[in-house]
């Protein structure tokens, strides 16, 4: 699971600096709370201290009134709450008392990162450099590819860096936005800050409000939600750091998992590194179609996971099966016609090919 592989992680770290004993803090919203604290029991005979606590809660409003739906007279109802975004991890920090614990620990600078990015790991040489320039927040971002065109951005406003959230841009704007040759690096959601500046700051954090429509039980609502890169603006000396790659890999989809999961990486000490027989810095572009959606479906439809050290771009749409041993390299697209099944073979080597329903193949 990815809470395994984080323990491995700071596990090693902490074996090859056992005077650091970095502590591991899960922020978990009301809803997962309870079963994360039965989850993390499995480690305690780990070299990892682990700590949770519990983002804010926050009364879904209603689109149409501006009321909350939470109603003081009835019974309560979860649906009518919600996390309120990452942002609410400067509050929950305070809010917890972890702050004081840990700046009373000698612990100096917190690293934040999505649990389901597999790349997001302690760096050495960051946190040396945070050191030694007296930084006191830091966002890493990496290079835009066609994947992360919705990826918040950092712009110059008012004299202050600030991050920009593609829910925050006209729609008029979007295309200048989505543009990798004007916004060429996003945020990979990797933060470090310095603890005694954040208690310092705190009363001065207002985070940007991100207004997010959802329909909850046939109701239309509205979430105030914040990012944690919002945050950046508000330090006296902040920073973003271009970081490679490697130190963004979310696993959201069963896209992200095959990526994962193939030969472009090793794992080692739970952490994923990057196969040198990869010739290309960049990392290929994957887009399975609906019927890879779930995971069940995902793993039926592969006999194993292809060879995709030399891919540039896979789009896979319709019923579509892989054999076992298949290379794939360069741009592979396979579509299969509504009422096609198309069943890629054992051993198959696809370079730069075009399939359709009728495992018709072109040179792409």
């Amino acid at each position: 699971t990815f809470l395994d592989l984080t323990v491995q992680q700071i596990e090693t770290l902490n074996n090859k600096y056992p005077k650091a004993n970095v502590p591991l803090l899960l922020m978990n919203s009301f809803s997962t709370d309870e079963d994360t604290a039965k989850i993390i029991e499995k480690y305690t005979d780990t070299n990892v201290s682990i700590s949770t606590f519990q983002q804010s809660r926050y009364p879904r409003i209603l689109k149409d009134t501006f009321e909350p739906c939470a109603n003081p007279d009835t019974a309560y109802n979860s649906a009518d709450w919600y996390p309120p975004g990452h942002g609410d991890v400067f509050a929950a920090l305070m809010n917890s008392g972890l702050i004081d614990t840990l700046i009373a620990q000698g612990k100096e600078y917190v690293f934040v990162s999505n649990v389901d990015n597999l790349g997001a790991t302690v760096d050495a040489n960051i946190l040396s450099l945070l050191i030694q320039e007296n930084v006191d927040y830091c966002m890493e971002l990496t290079d835009k590819t066609r994947a992360d065109i919705k990826g918040g951005t950092l712009i110059s406003y008012d004299g202050k860096v600030k991050l920009l959230e593609v829910a925050q841009v006209p729609s008029k704007y979007l295309d200048e936005f989505k543009s990798v040759k004007k916004f060429k690096v996003f945020n990979t959601n990797n933060i470090w800050v310095n603890l005694k500046s954040l208690k310092q700051r705190f009363e001065s954090l207002e985070l940007d409000i991100i207004p997010n429509p959802k329909t909850v039980g046939g109701k239309k609502v509205l979430q105030l939600e914040t990012a944690i890169g919002a945050g950046m603006s508000f330090f006296e000396n902040p920073i973003g750091v271009n970081v490679p790659r490697s130190r963004f890999l979310p696993v959201k989809t069963t896209s992200d998992l095959l990526l994962v999961q193939s030969n472009l990486y090793t794992m080692k000490s739970g952490s994923l590194v990057t196969n040198p027989a990869r010739q290309f810095a960049s990392v290929p572009v994957i887009k399975l179609g609906p019927e890879f959606k779930k995971v069940g479906s995902y793993l039926e439809r592969f006999g194993s996971t292809p060879d995709i050290l030399e891919l540039d771009h896979l789009t896979v749409s319709g019923d579509v099966a892989f054999g076992s041993s298949v290379s794939l390299k360069g741009t592979v697209i396979i579509v299969a016609n509504p009422g096609s099944k198309i069943m890629i073979p054992k051993g198959a080597v696809l370079e730069n090919k075009v399939i359709t329903g009728n495992l018709h193949i072109l040179d792409h």
